[in-house]
């Protein structure tokens, strides 16, 4: 049974664990669960937009979902397999990890524990066996989740600032200010960046940094470009331009980001 057609259980016993590994399941739509969600995506990338937010979540990376977030999940050609643990949510209010959705580096203890699992499916419940080992999974979250990747990119389907979007995304690889944007879309300089406040809630250069590192990072799992070649891919004039802004947004140098992978 795919992990869409098993959305109705995963709610049935709210003090379960619901273990599911889903092989080819490559678009979840919009849906949410009174269970929270650690899901780890095995090969490659994946996205998942929440409210008006994208997340990118690169390889050897798991995911958080709080209870009750509504989200749509979406895995690249490289993903093979969506490893995923719905947790009861008795005790989410122990930590506020378990209130925040968040993609986290996965650790070589966290993947073996999550792989271990890959023979059960389907409701865990109190009092067997695997539902001990299932529970010290979301007991150490917290402690092991300490590294939050912080990229998130706004997302809006306002039919105004949509296709700027698209052409932003579609042309990356160009030098884009208020004036040009403005100029290619008949909209004053002021009137775009009123725009982007309102309707991503972040400035058009910003926007622009998170769409250019959000960029860089796709490149880095699918292609075999070099980061000289990846910073001008995304707009960047220089390797040491990408690199500060990179560091800036994730706390890694892109070099050493890589590396991880």
């Amino acid at each position: 049974m795919s992990l869409i057609a098993s959305l109705p259980e995963i709610d049935t016993l709210s003090s379960s664990v619901f273990v599911k590994h889903e092989r080819f399941e490559k678009f979840i739509p919009y849906h949410s669960h009174t269970k929270g969600q650690l899901s780890y995506v095995e090969g490659g990338l994946a996205y998942l937009q929440v409210n008006d937010k994208k997340y990118v979540i690169p390889a050897k990376h798991y995911f958080w979902v709080p209870q009750g977030v509504t989200h749509v999940l979406k895995i690249g050609h490289s993903g093979t397999v969506l490893r995923s643990l719905f947790f009861y949510t008795h005790d989410d209010d122990s930590h506020p990890f378990y209130s925040e959705v968040g993609i986290y580096p996965i650790n070589d203890l966290l993947l073996e524990m999550i792989k271990y699992s890959e023979s059960w499916y389907g409701h865990i419940n109190p009092g067997e066996d695997q539902f001990l080992f299932l529970s010290v999974i979301k007991n150490i979250l917290p402690e092991i989740s300490n590294k939050r990747l912080p990229i998130a990119l706004p997302f809006s389907e306002n039919e105004r600032i949509k296709p700027i979007l698209d052409y932003l995304l579609l042309h990356i690889s160009d030098s884009h200010s208020l004036q040009s944007i403005g100029y290619e879309f008949g909209i004053s300089e002021r009137s775009l960046s009123r725009l982007f406040q309102q309707t991503l809630a972040t400035s058009f250069l910003q926007y622009l940094k998170l769409l250019r590192i959000t960029r860089s990072i796709e490149l880095m799992l699918q292609t075999d470009l070099s980061m000289n070649e990846i910073a001008y891919e995304v707009g960047y004039g220089s390797l040491s331009a990408f690199s500060e802004v990179f560091m800036q947004l994730t706390n890694s140098r892109p070099s050493d980001f890589k590396k991880h992978f």
